[in-house]
């Protein structure tokens, strides 16, 4: 049996190669979804735009349609920031909302988010949010949960209350929904770099990587004069 061993062995990575590149084969053969370049730019102000960080000439940008009841969206929640931590200046990161209808609290952690922003907090209330996904997504009342959130972030609790209600921030929501529909997204989490979907296959940290690795090495295009 030792004899044969090494055999098995060489044979069990080639499969597993094997198997690797095929789901590789068959996420660039799905038909992709990408961004118009003629859309809206991110981040351009208003209900139009998606919620920002890092540098607008940053060569890379990921642009996540999320719903915070969705636990993949959790999962990728950190290892993106991760991501702008180790990229710094070379990525920028953009999130825009899409709840799901079947998780029955997302649109409402979507406004309490909203609401945190209009304080200057989102992106903290976007972390907080995920992390602790497992607690407020099982409670009866979420607005305790959330009014105690933006306690912890340290937001005028009353504002908080009468924004998480507010017509500014039911259009924020909508309008990323509009813009999901728009672009075909279908699920969450959707993540474009670079204004193109990445495939399923590759929607985890060493995924996100080789893509946004593959795209600082692309040629940039080159724009023309009018």
């Amino acid at each position: 049996m030792k004899r044969y061993l090494p055999f098995v062995i060489t044979a069990a990575v080639a499969l597993a190669t094997l198997v690797s590149g095929a789901m590789l084969y068959r996420a660039k053969r799905l038909p992709a979804l990408t961004i118009p370049e003629n859309s809206a730019a991110p981040g351009a102000g208003g209900a139009e735009s998606g919620h920002v960080r890092g540098r607008s000439d940053a060569p890379v940008t990921i642009i996540e349609f999320g719903d915070f009841q969705c636990p993949p969206c959790a999962n990728l929640s950190e290892p993106i920031n991760q991501l702008e931590r180790d990229y710094r200046s070379r990525l920028r990161v953009v999130f825009r909302h899409f709840p799901l209808g079947n998780h029955l609290h997302a649109r409402e952690a979507a406004l309490a988010s909203e609401a945190a922003d209009l304080q200057g907090r989102f992106w903290e209330m976007h972390d907080l949010l995920y992390r602790e996904q497992s607690v407020w997504s099982k409670a009866q009342d979420v607005r305790v949960l959330f009014n105690a959130y933006a306690g912890m972030l340290g937001l005028n609790i009353d504002r908080f209350k009468k924004d998480i209600e507010s017509e500014q921030a039911k259009a924020r929501v909508e309008s990323d929904e509009q813009k999901a529909v728009a672009l075909g997204v279908r699920t969450t989490p959707t993540i474009f770099i670079n204004n193109h979907a990445v495939p399923a296959a590759l929607l985890n940290p060493p995924g996100l990587r080789g893509s946004i690795d593959a795209a600082l090495r692309a040629p940039t295009p080159v724009s023309s004069t009018q």
